[in-house]
């Protein structure tokens, strides 16, 4: 379990980030047409999953802009958006927000959460997911991770593209 705040205030997750070192859990998360992806659909590309609570927050919108503008300069990466939200919140927001160069997908029926650890587990949030990072090279391996300390403040976004170097 990691401990972490949201505005100041202690909450945990269900468990920890996967090692750096290690290999991405499969996962099945639900695009905005309901069908499914799985990690299998994304072999052989570096994967960033951009990890949060509701992409209808403004914390959490930021970070998927960031990581849109940032994507289309990336070669063979995909960027995965994670969040509980319905997909067809998702598909609003991205259409609204012009969002094309990333993938944004629910866990809205899924394991995903709890695979990686990153389900908060109490506060008004609960069920949720936290904010959290992970980077994966070609094969799958996590080579950096990043649970944000505080719910309401962005990733490290430097940290996170330069691990795909």
């Amino acid at each position: 379990m990691s401990q972490i705040t949201f505005k100041g205030s202690p909450v945990n997750t269900s468990g920890t980030l996967p090692a750096v070192g290690s290999q991405l859990k499969d996962f099945t998360l639900v695009k905005d047409d309901l069908s499914e992806k799985t990690l299998a659909d994304y072999k052989g590309k570096k994967i960033v999953l951009n990890i949060f609570p509701s992409i209808d927050t403004g914390v959490c919108a930021a970070s998927v802009r960031k990581f849109n503008e940032e994507a289309a300069k990336l070669e063979n990466t995909v960027v995965i958006n994670v969040s509980r939200d319905l997909p067809f919140a998702q598909k609003r927001f991205c259409a609204a927000e012009g969002i094309a160069n990333v993938e944004t997908l629910s866990d809205f029926r899924g394991s995903f959460g709890e695979d990686y650890g990153v389900t908060l587990t109490d506060s008004p949030l609960k069920g949720l997911l936290s904010r959290a990072v992970l980077v994966a090279n070609e094969n799958g391996a996590i080579v950096y991770t990043e649970q944000v300390p505080e719910i309401t403040q962005e990733p490290n976004y430097a940290a996170a593209l330069a691990a795909l170097q």
